[in-house]
């Protein structure tokens, strides 16, 4: 049976009165790529941030690589999500002072590690950057700055990848490009990636697309196709379940 790198048992997670997750349990393998769904406020973002650590459920459990994140303190979450997560953003969030390599490097050198430049060069040319690695963002394209933000994302070897509409900010041929390089990613090399995603055709290039409505998981689809993942869409912005 394949390992559940993260999995969330009951997880609730509420904003005051608002209840942004209700009771969902759900579970991420090794070396797949899932994608996250639903309408506006229907917890996917709230979701992500469980699951990497970055909100504290009001009750339920979050495994991360192992490791319950509600046994650990806010050092210990910090440590965990430098050493084993990725995250990937809509905004690239790049340091314009620095060079792609130079900003590749960044997790390991916060994390008080000495990067070798053999390893962050491999990182660059595995995202189709290897010629890029002394340009600052401003020299960069959208796709090519998002390229350095997922070998940024992947330097240390996370043992999952979040990216919360890693094409928000890309045309269409620019998205596919990202798309395909997180699909390698997944087929090539074991990488696990949680996507959230409001575009059909993004949500298509996963093996499981995971539905959500009013906090909780209302279905699952594997073997997505975008006009597939466009109609349950409808019928869940049009009938609210």
């Amino acid at each position: 049976m394949t390992e559940d790198v993260v999995s969330l048992v009951g997880v609730q997670k509420r904003f005051g009165s608002v209840v942004a997750l209700d009771g969902v349990t759900l579970g991420f393998a090794r070396g797949t790529f899932t994608a996250v769904m639903g309408p506006s406020g229907s917890g996917k973002s709230t979701l992500l941030q469980a699951a990497a650590g970055l909100e504290r459920p009001s009750a339920g459990a979050v495994h991360v690589a192992g490791v319950d994140l509600g046994s650990l303190n806010e050092t210990g979450l910090t440590l965990l999500r430098r050493e084993r997560i990725g995250f990937v953003f809509q905004a690239f969030n790049l340091l314009s002072s620095l060079s792609a390599e130079q900003n590749v490097a960044l997790p390991l050198r916060l994390a008080g590690k000495r990067p070798a430049k053999k390893d962050v060069r491999a990182v660059l040319a595995a995202v189709g950057l290897a010629d890029r690695a002394r340009h600052r963002p401003a020299e960069l394209s959208g796709g090519q700055q998002q390229r350095v933000a997922i070998a940024r994302a992947i330097i240390t070897r996370p043992d999952v990848l979040f990216a919360d509409e890693p094409t928000g900010a890309l045309d269409s041929r620019t998205g596919r490009e990202v798309l395909g390089l997180l699909r390698s990613m997944v087929d090539g090399q074991g990488q696990t990636v949680v996507m959230v995603t409001h575009d059909p055709f993004a949500a298509a290039h996963a093996d499981r697309v995971v539905f959500l409505a009013d906090g909780r998981v209302v279905a699952e689809m594997t073997g997505p196709t975008p006009q597939a993942v466009a109609e349950r869409m409808t019928d869940l912005e049009t009938a609210g379940v």
